[in-house]
């Protein structure tokens, strides 16, 4: 009984599950403070407005493994949706719209993967430059206005329930459940974790660093455009300025669900969970009437407790 009760109070223990605590602890906390929140009908806002930042969140994991950042995933976004309304407004038929939109992320994160691997420019560096230069396009292409969209099939994306349950809830699902399975079972996952934990040795064991960073920036590109998909449908419209700030709020869900900004340890579940702790803290502030300035001081204090734990530990 003694080891049953050391194990769930070691330090090992509390590192690994942290996410999957603080999110318990904040269900029960806010529940107690506010009789809506734990409503079947709060729970699925919450849901739905934690979707986006979810499916980023994915992307971002992949990058953060192999010891990158991805800052431009917010100008991705808001690029991805400005084309795809476009797209709408023109009339393209949806089977065109969504690997289109698709097509123009992972190519906007392979100009970012290419930077990185080929120019052999830093990660923070070479996509900050990209996120600079996508939101300037995005702009230049909208010329500063916000793009409607009119497609009935299109809104069901963002707006429809399936069994009572957002449609974008069963995308965001079909994300991880794909990224758990790509990170747990595949070669490719695998070499993601090799290429993070120790380039030098991923080298000499004969994998392809270059094409593994590639392909993650691939990845979270592809996913932003998802991501910008489901909030224009949500939205009815593309907005020049969506995805300001997206990158921290994924950053801050991957660092806290316990991946290392140091690459090569973490899970995607952990992902999951952080990724709700942020949708859960954002939705009771508001419900707390909390001024959405101050929601973004909360919001800074709580990456830098997540920063400073990984800090921590990797020390």
């Amino acid at each position: 009984m003694g080891k049953i009760k050391y194990k769930f109070l070691s330090k090992q223990f509390l590192i690994e599950y942290k996410a999957a605590i603080v999110l318990i602890i904040m269900v029960i906390v806010m529940s107690c403070l506010n009789e809506y929140f734990l409503t079947w009908s709060n729970i699925l806002v919450v849901l739905q407005q934690t979707s986006v930042n979810a499916i980023i969140a994915v992307g971002m994991t992949f990058v953060i493994l192999t010891k990158g950042i991805d800052l431009s995933v917010g100008s991705v976004l808001a690029l991805c949706g400005m084309i795809c309304a476009f797209l709408l407004y023109w009339e393209c038929p949806l089977y065109i719209v969504i690997p289109l939109t698709i097509l123009v992320g992972i190519v906007l994160g392979a100009i970012s993967g290419i930077i990185v691997t080929k120019g052999v420019v830093q990660p923070f560096i070479a996509t900050l430059i990209t996120m600079t230069l996508f939101r300037g396009l995005t702009m230049v292409f909208s010329n500063g206005y916000p793009v409607a969209t009119s497609s009935d099939a299109f809104a069901v994306i963002g707006t429809w329930r399936l069994f009572g349950v957002p449609v974008s809830v069963y995308i965001t699902a079909m994300i991880f459940g794909s990224a758990f399975y790509i990170l747990k079972y595949t070669r490719f996952g695998r070499y993601v974790y090799a290429t993070g934990g120790n380039e030098e040795a991923a080298k000499l064991a004969g994998i392809r660093i270059n094409n593994i960073k590639l392909a993650v920036y691939v990845i979270s590109g592809a996913l932003a455009a998802v991501a910008a998909m489901v909030i224009t449908s949500r939205l009815s419209s593309a907005q020049p300025t969506a995805g300001t700030g997206y990158e921290l709020d994924a950053i801050a869900a991957v660092v806290l669900g316990g991946t290392s900004l140091f690459g090569g340890k973490g899970k995607i579940i952990g992902t999951l969970m952080g990724a709700l702790i942020i949708g859960l803290l954002s939705n009771a502030l508001n419900l707390m009437d909390v001024s959405s300035y101050y929601q973004m001081i909360v919001k800074a204090f709580v990456i830098l407790i997540a920063v400073l734990f990984d800090f921590k530990v990797k020390n």
